[in-house]
């Protein structure tokens, strides 16, 4: 029982699985605030193009 207690605390495999999964969730995290950004200035810059092409008068 012992030697199973010891190994066990010593495996470091399940930290690293959990690291992995941080960084995962971080970079997502990341991604969406990015694309967000990015998506609403390009609803901006299509809602100014199609004003300019609709004819005035």
């Amino acid at each position: 029982m012992s030697k199973f207690v010891t190994r066990f605390l010593k495996d470091e495999s399940g930290a690293t699985a959990i690291e992995y999964g941080l960084i995962a969730a971080l970079v997502a995290v990341v991604l969406v605030t990015a694309l967000t950004a990015v998506g609403t200035n390009l609803q901006n810059l299509f809602q100014t193009v199609a004003t300019d092409l609709i004819p005035k008068g």
